[in-house]
């Protein structure tokens, strides 16, 4: 775990992305809309044995090896990233399918194109849904790993990894349980990178390139994974100043300047004087989270949030 540290991948996202698209259905309200601008388009621009090989790859208990490679110190962009999905030989393509379907690959899928199939279609939600949004989405996830090593500098693993992904929690030991499947352990040996990698539609799965690289996909947690953020109530904007009252809005949790900044689009001297006001008025308190500074509200500021309905 000493070499365990967060990254954020382009291609993971987008194989989120896809997965969400594929299963057509949310809970959250902005991934509802998002599915609702998207998902016709999906559709329509899927053929019959592409939509045969999402339902097998993707839409299994255990998902196709290929499709979703861990985050290498290579390849930094998407293209890059997808590069090594389209680089993937026909016959492992094919193992990897058939292991995610139980051994029972369809006669359909028993071809050579599978890999350029995959890396087309999440070529395509990378371009149409992600890649609009991108910076906004980094943005969400940079601030839920600064969540996160404020968590690990202030409680260890345990403390960072406890809500990560169902089932998974730190055993102390060098031992990290992944999911509650019963499946042998495996053994990280040293040298080997291990990272743990947010994504803002949800979804969790492992991936790894043996020996080198094991990566755990994570749902960004709480209001971090919002779009948008709570809505700012307007009489609270009137009275605070819109940016000062988003501030103090997202300040219902812990959050440090930096995942102020990347939540708000603010700049950091501005946020910092919202928050010099905000404790001056003894509507936000702080505390030291290892080398960060958590602030949040404090009694009044909730009362004041919580009288404008919010």
């Amino acid at each position: 775990m000493a070499g365990g540290r967060f990254v954020v991948s382009p291609l993971a996202e987008t194989v989120a992305s896809l997965c969400l698209l594929a299963s057509g259905r949310a809970t959250h309200p902005a991934a509802r809309r998002w599915l609702a601008e998207h998902l016709p388009a999906y559709r329509l621009r899927l053929d019959p044995v592409t939509a045969l090989l999402v339902r097998c790859a993707l839409e299994q208990p255990w998902m196709a090896d290929f499709c979703a490679p861990p985050p290498s110190s290579e390849a930094r962009t998407f293209a890059e990233e997808l590069a090594v999905v389209r680089g993937t030989p026909p016959d492992v393509a094919r193992a990897d399918v058939a292991v995610a379907v139980n051994g029972m690959l369809p006669a359909a899928l028993d071809r050579t194109d599978l890999a350029e199939r995959m890396a087309g279609l999440l070529q395509w939600v990378w371009a149409r849904a992600v890649e609009p949004e991108w910076v906004r989405r980094r943005r969400v996830m940079e601030a839920d790993i600064v969540a996160r090593t404020a968590q690990l500098g202030q409680g260890g693993w345990a403390a960072a990894l406890a809500d990560l992904r169902p089932g998974m929690r730190w055993l102390g030991d060098g031992r990290l349980r992944i999911n509650a499947h019963d499946r042998p352990p495996r053994t990280i040996r040293s040298g080997a990178r291990l990272l743990f990698v947010p994504v803002t539609p949800g979804g969790a799965w492992v991936t790894w390139d043996e020996p080198h690289t094991y990566a755990v996909i994570y749902p960004c947690s709480g209001v971090l994974a919002e779009p948008d953020g709570d809505p700012v109530p307007q009489a609270l904007g009137r009275l605070l100043g819109p940016a000062r009252a988003a501030v103090l809005v997202l300040l219902a949790t812990p959050k440090s300047t930096t995942q102020l900044v990347a939540l708000t689009g603010q700049g950091l001297g501005s946020v910092g004087r919202h928050l010099k006001v905000l404790l001056d008025a003894r509507l936000v308190r702080r505390r030291r989270a290892g080398r960060s500074v958590l602030y949040y509200r404090s009694d009044a500021g909730d009362v004041l949030v919580r009288a404008q309905g919010h």
